[in-house]
């Protein structure tokens, strides 16, 4: 799938994320160029943090609510402080830890057959119960494609096998980018 963001942009997208959690410690951090507009266009995203290849935080949200550099900022900020399987993080830890971005394309309705692992994040939702997962989760845990839309179904705090009765399932796409 080709890139819709330069490498610039990806890079300026990612140190802007680590300078606005640098900041919420009371860091000093580098001064963000200006966003292109291009940056600004409204985008739903996500920010994950690993602190030794070990998950630390993952927030964000797939509607585009705020232009890209806004949720951005929104994203890493609670990402760092906000996801409650974690306590904050520390400043002793930033260093240690990496910035992933996932950009979200629009979610549209699928049937569970034409769902690809790798490509498709799934939203599966039920009874007022929604649950999420992106595209990097399926291979990262080498799930093939039931198994990606039962666990899905279980984030939302629904039954494994909801995606088979009645569930709402929709797919959406990621441009995923994180710090080298």
């Amino acid at each position: 799938m080709p890139s819709e963001y330069s490498t610039e942009e990806r890079t300026s997208l990612l140190r802007f994320a680590r300078n606005t959690i640098a900041i919420a410690l009371g860091e000093i951090a580098t001064t963000d160029p200006a966003p292109n507009q291009h940056l600004l266009e409204p985008r739903g995203a996500f920010t994950t943090l690993h602190h030794f290849g070990a998950l630390r935080g993952c927030i964000g949200f797939i509607e585009p609510l705020y232009p890209l550099w806004e949720t951005v900022q929104h994203t890493a900020r609670a990402a760092a402080f906000d996801d409650p399987r974690f306590p904050p993080l520390t400043r002793e830890e930033l260093p240690n830890t990496e910035l992933e971005l996932s950009v979200m394309s629009l979610p549209r309705p699928i049937a569970p057959e034409n769902v690809i692992v790798g490509v498709h994040g799934l939203i599966v939702s039920q009874y007022g119960r929604r649950g999420l997962l992106l595209p990097q989760v399926a291979p990262e845990w080498g799930w093939d494609r039931e198994t990606f839309l039962s666990q899905t179904c279980m984030k939302a705090g629904l039954p494994p096998d909801a995606w088979r009765k009645g569930a709402t399932i929709e797919a959406f796409t990621a441009e995923v980018f994180k710090e080298i």
